[in-house]
C-alpha cells in the first residue's frame, strides 16, 4: 500500500505544474473570465485561452435540421499574447436585429469588427455572424469582450434594432439635388430609385479593374424627403473599414455585410452593404461621412 501511494504521487504533477501552460503563456486566464463575464479554456498547444458563449436561446432550423451550439452557435473570443501585449479575435453569433447594437458596443469598446456574413442557408431564426479583433492591454482587451457579450444578451429575445418605414419606390418624391449636394456626385432617377455611384481602382493579374467592372461604392435611395430607405455597397481597404464602420453606425445606418467580391486584387479591396431609413439629408450625411473616411476616385461631380 505504502508503494502504491508513493506511485501516484510520483506520477502526479505538483498542483503549480498542473496550472504551469496557462502561466508560461502570459495570461492571467482567471482575469479574462472575470472581465469576459464567460467561462474559458486553454490550449496549451497553442498558448490561447478562448472564452465561450454557447446561443442555446435560439433555437435555429436549418433546412429542417435543427442546429445546436457544437454546430456553429457559439459565440467565442480567444486571447494570445503576442510580445509585450495580448490579441483577441472572435466570432459572435447574432440574429440580424442583433448586429448592429452588438457591433456599435465592439466599435465602442476599441475592437475592431473585421467581418459580418452568414454560415448557413434557410436558418430559421436568420443567423449571421460577426468576427471580432484587438490589441493590447489584455484586461482592456476582456473587457471589451465582456461589453459585447453583455450587449448579445441585452438585445436578445427581440430586443435589437429593426428600423421599418413605408416605402414604395414607385411612390418616390425625394429631390436628388438635396443628396447631390451633401454627397457631391450626381446620380440618376429611374423607376422611382435615385442611384449614385463613386467608383475607385484596383489591379487584378496585372489589369486595372475599376467602376464599371464593380470595383466601386454606390447608394439607392427611394421614398420622400422626409422619410426615404437607402441601401448600397462601399468598397474600401482594410485601413479604412473601422472609420467607415463607425461612421455608419453614428448616423443610424445599419450595416447588412462584410466581405470580399475578388481574389488577387491589389491592393485588397473590402465591400460593406449597409441599409437606412431617414430623411434624404440625413441619410446622405450620414454616407458622406463615411465616404470621407476612403479615398475614392470620384464620380460624376456636379
Amino acid at each position: 500500500m505504502q508503494l502504491l501511494v508513493l506511485a501516484v504521487l510520483l506520477t502526479r504533477p505538483p498542483a503549480a505544474a498542473e496550472q504551469a501552460p496557462a502561466a508560461t503563456s502570459g495570461l492571467d486566464t482567471a482575469r479574462i473570465e472575470r472581465l469576459s463575464g464567460a467561462s474559458g479554456a486553454f490550449d496549451p498547444k497553442e498558448q490561447v485561452f478562448k472564452v465561450s458563449v454557447p446561443r442555446t436561446d435560439l433555437g435555429v432550423t436549418a433546412a429542417g435540421v435543427r442546429i445546436t451550439p457544437p454546430m456553429g452557435l457559439t459565440s467565442w473570443a480567444a486571447f494570445k499574447r503576442a510580445g509585450d501585449h495580448a490579441v483577441v479575435m472572435g466570432d459572435l453569433v447574432l440574429l440580424e436585429d442583433q448586429v448592429n447594437p452588438v457591433m456599435s458596443a465592439a466599435l465602442g469598446a476599441g475592437l475592431e469588427v473585421t467581418a459580418l456574413h452568414n454560415h448557413f442557408f434557410w436558418d430559421t431564426p436568420k443567423v449571421m455572424f460577426m468576427h471580432i479583433a484587438g490589441s493590447g492591454e489584455e484586461g482592456a482587451l476582456a473587457a471589451g469582450v465582456g461589453m459585447v457579450f453583455a450587449r448579445m444578451a441585452e438585445t436578445a429575445g427581440g430586443r435589437g434594432e429593426v428600423p421599418r418605414a413605408a416605402v414604395d419606390p414607385a411612390r418616390t418624391t425625394l429631390d436628388p439635388a438635396r443628396i447631390e449636394a451633401i454627397l457631391g456626385t450626381r446620380g440618376s432617377l429611374a423607376a422611382g430609385v435615385y442611384k449614385v455611384v463613386v467608383g475607385r481602382t484596383a489591379r487584378m493579374h496585372g489589369h486595372v479593374m475599376a467602376a464599371a467592372m464593380g470595383v466601386n461604392t454606390w447608394a439607392a435611395f427611394a421614398g420622400s424627403d422626409a422619410l426615404a430607405v437607402v441601401d448600397g455597397d462601399i468598397a474600401m481597404v482594410e485601413s479604412e473599414l473601422q472609420g467607415v464602420l463607425k461612421a455608419l453606425r453614428r448616423a443610424g445606418i445599419l450595416v447588412v455585410a462584410i466581405h470580399h467580391h475578388m481574389t488577387h486584387e491589389e491592393p485588397r479591396i473590402l465591400f460593406l452593404h449597409y441599409w437606412g431609413v431617414g430623411s434624404t439629408e440625413e441619410l446622405a450625411k450620414g454616407l458622406r461621412s463615411a465616404l470621407d473616411e476612403t479615398r475614392h476616385d470620384g464620380g460624376d461631380r456636379p
